[in-house]
């Protein structure tokens, strides 16, 4: 009886110890499995060749450059870097939208391409980012950048203007022209918004580090403002040598308008008045703006005596006009100088 009893309580101990160790060892099973499902986390998620891109992005947005810059690992090349930070760069983000980060794509070596897809101002657009591999973190995870790069640029022309906007900031632009240095993706408009003269937006999307941006060409025109204010300075002439003309009862004064006839015009009738004002055209011509041509019409009144019958005429006529001006812009004035040949 004793040795039977030994031998059941041999067992329950053996049972006890079985139990434990099976217990033990779905522990590590259940902490490897975790492990290795924190392994696949980390590598798809913060240590992904995806996360600089996120990051990227989220610079580009924020308006950061210089973090944008240092993710990208780009070379600054030599041109203006007015759009690289703080508003125009947040500006050139904005339009980005609906953004897609894709599964990285084996290239050569330790390098792969993420692709990413996104609306760019309405247009549906994909750019790859080349990352590689330069090391590991945390034993187990694999470290990312870009491949280093150079930003591309935009070139902005300006017909007759030493600045212009781009992105809403305001930029020089030395005889007309300036390169730009600029991030991608983003969308980067030019405008023109001066008191006398304008120019309606222009705008480029820029995808990738290669794609050969065409130039935001500025074709500037005056401004309604402008046209009012040489139209104001032309009537304001010819009214003034109306008026001089009818008071000194001249028939060829000093304007653009005269009458030449064979009859005596009777002294105190003679009239003269405006009946069309020229149309205002301002336009570029040689570095400069010029006025174009300025046609008119100006109508005499008077009675004048036939010389060879002595009969006494009432005189009712229109005369076409023409002339040219020397436009001058100085801040805020408007000269307009008639240019007249007699």
């Amino acid at each position: 009886m004793g040795a039977t009893a030994g031998n059941v309580k041999g067992v329950q101990v053996s049972q006890a110890l079985v139990k434990t160790a099976a217990g033990w060892l779905l522990g590590l099973m259940l902490a490897a499995a975790g492990a290795i499902v924190c392994i696949n986390l980390v590598s798809n998620s913060v240590a992904s060749p995806q996360q600089p891109v996120r990051e990227y992005l989220e610079a580009l947005q924020k308006g950061e450059g210089e973090q944008a810059l240092g993710l990208l690992r780009a070379k600054v090349p030599n041109a203006n870097a007015a759009m690289l930070d703080g508003t125009a760069l947040q500006t050139a983000a904005s339009a980005l939208s609906d953004v897609k980060i894709g599964n990285a794509e084996s290239r050569n070596g330790n390098r792969v391409a993420v692709p990413v897809d996104y609306t760019l101002d309405g247009s549906r657009l994909h750019t790859e980012f080349l990352m590689e591999r330069t090391g590991t973190q945390w034993l187990f995870f694999g470290k990312w950048a870009f491949v280093p790069t150079t930003l591309p640029t935009i070139d902005v022309t300006v017909v007759n203007a030493s600045e212009a906007a781009l992105n809403g900031v305001p930029v020089n632009m030395p005889n007309g022209r300036n390169t730009f240095a600029v991030f991608f993706p983003g969308k980067y408009e030019a405008s023109l918004n001066g008191t006398f003269f304008e120019a309606p937006a222009t705008s480029a999307l820029v995808s990738t580090r290669d794609g050969g941006q065409a130039p935001l060409n500025l074709q500037t025109r005056s401004t309604k403002s402008m046209d009012e204010a040489v139209a104001g300075k032309v009537r304001e002439f010819l009214d003034k040598c109306a008026s001089e003309a009818t008071e000194q009862q001249r028939l060829q004064p000093d304007c653009p308008f005269y009458h030449a006839s064979n009859a005596r015009v009777v002294d105190g009738t003679i009239k003269w008045e405006i009946t069309e004002y020229p149309k205002i055209t301002i336009e570029p011509f040689g570095g400069k703006w010029v006025v174009a041509p300025l046609n008119g019409k100006a109508r005499l009144t008077a009675r004048e005596i036939n010389l060879f019958t002595g009969a006494v005429n009432d005189l009712n006529v229109v005369h076409d006009f023409s002339f040219t001006t020397q436009l001058d812009t100085d801040g805020t004035t408007v000269t307009v100088t008639p240019l007249l040949t007699f």
